[in-house]
């Protein structure tokens, strides 16, 4: 299945507990259809004395939103938009629904 979310794009969540948060994208799970966007869906983890911690302890980090409950920013505007494919110059490209720009 072809996403429409790849890494480094400026997303905003539509729904659930962050509703409305907006961040970037820094990892895109394909096969369980989830990302992982910076500073959004912190959870508590409980981790072990390591060589990495030697403290070990209680750190926070990012945990995956489904991709159906984001919506890609578009760069022009700055609001929430759908995603499109065309064929441009030979080439598949993603265009924004609402201006009809190029992501």
């Amino acid at each position: 299945m072809k996403l429409k979310i790849k890494t480094g794009d400026t997303v905003k969540v539509i729904a659930g507990d962050h509703k409305g948060t907006e961040g970037k994208v820094m990892r895109v799970d394909r096969e369980k259809n989830k990302a992982i966007i910076e500073g959004v869906n912190m959870v508590s983890k409980h981790e072990k004395p390591s060589a990495q911690n030697p403290q070990g302890g209680i750190t926070k980090k990012e945990a995956p939103i489904h991709i159906s409950n984001l919506a890609l920013i578009d760069p022009k505007s700055g609001e929430a938009t759908r995603v499109g494919f065309e064929e441009r110059d030979g080439k598949k490209v993603r265009v924004s629904k609402k201006s009809g720009e190029l992501i």
